[in-house]
């Protein structure tokens, strides 16, 4: 694994810098903002609705490397132009904000061009297919004045806010050594691709499809589930726990680990995927805390949440609630309602929004206001990093020693 260096002082200076962004057009205060969607898929369908659903964008364009994924998404924007190539669709000067939402190894190189043709984005995690494309696409957000906001929801989300304002921000919870992740039973890496994609459809561009990646023959299972498969993207690591890394990093204010290792294998799903099906992660950070992630997708264990331990107590949350239970109150079995009055050992509050319209919505009032989002690219890069680091060690069987200050990877 070659270094990479971004060194932390010149990423502050660029956060500093682009607090006050300047911007040569002025939105309108009931302006509709004109949107490119690139990569038409299910999630990039899903997050193209919740845009559509703020009432304050207009979808003009949308691309895609198969014809069919465009037709679907023209179900709900049928007046867009249509297009195979991202280029062709950025380059029409109208265009104010481009969604990404393709597979992970299309993410930089689009949102690059993106920027660099003046668009603002919202791209979907994990912002990077590797630790080395980190930096180019921050500096291309910020030499390019763009907003850029990566698909880590939870930044948004309003009980993710409080929690860590209640608990964390407060000093309630005490000094944190450990923070726990989990994501078991995530069906979307085990997708069987259908009957009908054993011969690859006529309208569907497979080279343009691999781009940058080595040449293999049409393999349906390959585009289809792709998230299993290495080349395409990180597998469980990087398409869930980037989720959870990131709201340790939200919660902690520490985001570049100093080492870290990993174990796990494809153990039980033996259909030619490459990523694990079984993976446990641990890294060390500089602020004197671990964080540790385990998945499986074997059909035994489920659920997904952040538990983050302190001296003083503990917080647990996920998408739908947080609870914090205070060190040596009794604690209540997870689901039962909890004393919610001040000062009660067990707190439990339930979720009162939508979490991913949250993130939408602050984008939008980003794009128009030109402050920093919720889920910067920054932050898209750091939590994606961490995650990197852990597949790295995976692959590597090694642990990973990694310096926090210039970003770089240790050799052996």
């Amino acid at each position: 694994m070659s270094e990479t260096s971004f060194p932390r002082r010149t990423f502050l200076r660029s956060v500093t810098a682009a607090t006050a962004l300047s911007y040569s057009r002025v939105y309108g205060a009931n302006e509709r903002l004109q949107l490119g969607l690139i990569g038409c898929g299910e999630r990039g369908r899903y997050d193209m609705g919740n845009f559509v659903k703020t009432g304050t964008v207009e979808v003009t364009a949308l691309c895609d490397i198969w014809g069919a994924q465009i037709d679907k998404a023209k179900q709900d924007a049928p007046n867009a132009r249509t297009f195979s190539d991202h280029r062709a669709l950025l380059d029409h000067k109208e265009i104010d904000v481009a969604l990404i939402g393709t597979p992970d190894h299309w993410h930089v190189p689009i949102a690059i061009d993106a920027l660099n043709a003046g668009k603002d984005v919202f791209v979907e995690k994990p912002l990077t297919l590797t630790i080395e494309e980190g930096p180019s696409v921050v500096k291309a957000a910020r030499i390019n004045n763009r907003i850029c906001q990566v698909g880590m929801q939870q930044r948004s989300g309003k009980h993710y806010i409080e929690a860590k304002r209640e608990y964390i921000d407060s000093g309630k919870i005490g000094k944190v050594t450990l923070a726990r992740t989990w994501w078991h039973g995530n069906g979307y890496h085990l997708r069987k691709a259908p009957d009908y994609l054993k011969t690859k459809p006529q309208d569907l561009d497979w080279a343009h499809y691999l781009g940058r990646l080595k040449w293999r023959d049409w393999d349906p299972q390959q585009y289809w589930n792709w998230r299993a498969y290495l080349d395409f993207g990180g597998g469980q690591v990087t398409d869930l726990f980037t989720h959870w890394i990131d709201v340790v990093h939200m919660f902690l204010g520490s985001d570049v680990p100093a080492s870290a290792v990993a174990a796990g294998g494809v153990y039980n799903y033996k259909d030619g995927r490459t990523a694990p099906d079984t993976i446990n992660v641990l890294l060390e950070y500089p602020a004197q805390f671990t964080a540790t992630f385990e998945a499986t997708l074997a059909p035994g264990i489920g659920g997904a949440a952040v538990e983050i331990a302190g001296t003083q107590g503990r917080l647990y949350i996920d998408r739908q609630h947080y609870e914090f239970h205070a060190a040596g109150g009794a604690s209540r079995p997870r689901g039962q309602q909890a004393d919610q009055a001040p000062g009660a050992a067990s707190v439990v509050v339930q979720a009162a929004s939508n979490i991913d319209m949250d993130h939408v919505e602050n984008f939008l009032e980003c794009v128009k206001s030109r402050k920093l989002p919720n889920g910067d690219v920054l932050a898209g890069h750091r939590s994606a990093q961490a995650s990197h680091l852990g597949n790295i060690a995976y692959m590597q069987k090694r642990r990973i020693d990694f310096d926090p200050a210039r970003e770089a990877i240790q050799p052996f």
